[in-house]
């Protein structure tokens, strides 16, 4: 998977992602600054995207 595809996130870690950067654009970010800071958080929030594996702890 190449660096920035977002095909492994959830629909609704996408629509934090949004959100989010919204956010900080309506404070004055530049649009790419608002979207690396946007998945940063949703990163932060929700542990990444969809991973592979079995025996992959789950983590609460």
């Amino acid at each position: 998977m190449p660096q920035g595809d977002k095909s492994s996130y959830t629909d609704k870690q996408k629509r934090q992602a949004e959100h989010i950067e919204a956010g900080y654009e309506k404070k004055g970010f530049s649009t790419r600054t608002a979207e690396a800071r946007a998945w940063s958080t949703v990163n932060k929030l929700t542990g990444g995207g969809k991973k592979s594996g079995s025996g992959r702890k789950k983590t609460n």
